[in-house]
């Protein structure tokens, strides 16, 4: 088996569209300083991440109260969303905070940590001359990965870390434990990303010849993927990220990009 944790401090190439945005919730300082990377692709290009601040507090784009969703749930933006983009898959990393309104028995009380999803992406086309910004559409997810931990318990023990093998549309599955997952979470998400095919079959979806090709690229990018998301669990896990919503205690709360 791979050793994620080792292979992820490698530096990669291959040709990946990566996008990081760091959106800053109301409930956080705005002069926080947010990682800034560049990150190196084939021929000496370079991708910068992109920092983008969120508007006034209390401001959705949709009029409704501060940090009230369409059901009265409290939902705010996330501080940090990383996207590997290839041709027609995406691999998404963002920190989590929530609350389950209806938990398992023994899961109550808020969750914090790392959510990475893959999902299938749309190259839009152009609406003006060539020279115009390309809409992007993130599209249904195929798998997704929690490496969640009790707000309550010891940081960085991942009591919660779960993984979705098949989605209903835009609706996980249910929750899926494992043992490797809680002790070597970066492992376990390495192998899972390269066998993307397999996690296409796995969530009942048909991989055809873009999915093979995603497939060689994403395993060769994984090794950035990886480092990634293990800087986004050791910020969480010293409090920078992944903080709770302002105001009362919620009985229902998602905080995050993803």
């Amino acid at each position: 088996m791979t050793n994620w944790n080792t292979v992820s401090s490698l530096a990669t190439g291959g040709g990946t569209l990566v996008l990081a945005l760091a959106a800053f919730a109301a409930v956080r300082s705005a002069n926080r300083a947010a990682e800034r990377s560049l990150l190196a692709g084939p021929g000496g290009r370079l991708s910068r991440p992109v920092l983008a601040e969120r508007g006034p507090a209390g401001d959705d784009g949709l009029g409704r109260p501060p940090g009230e969703g369409a059901a009265g749930r409290r939902l705010q933006g996330g501080a940090m969303l990383y996207a590997f983009g290839f041709d027609r898959v995406g691999v998404l990393v963002s920190d989590m905070y929530i609350v389950l309104p209806d938990p398992r028995p023994g899961h109550e009380g808020a969750e914090r940590g790392v959510r990475l999803e893959v999902r299938l992406l749309e190259r839009g086309d152009l609406k003006g001359s060539i020279y115009s910004a390309r809409p992007i559409e993130v599209g249904p997810p195929v798998w997704r990965a929690d490496l969640l931990e009790a707000v309550d318990g010891p940081p960085g023990s991942l009591n919660r870390a779960h993984h979705h093998p098949a989605f209903r549309g835009w609706e996980p599955g249910r929750r899926v434990f494992d043992a490797e997952l809680t002790a070597s979470p970066l492992s376990f998400v390495g192998e899972q990303l390269a066998d993307l095919e397999g996690l296409f079959e796995r969530a009942g979806l048909t991989a055809g010849e873009a999915i093979a090709a995603d497939a060689k690229n994403l395993r060769g990018s994984v090794p950035e993927i990886l480092d990634v998301t293990g800087r986004l669990l050791e910020r969480v896990q010293r409090g920078e990220l992944a903080g709770a919503p302002g105001g009362d205690p919620a009985a229902s709360a998602r905080v995050g990009w993803l």
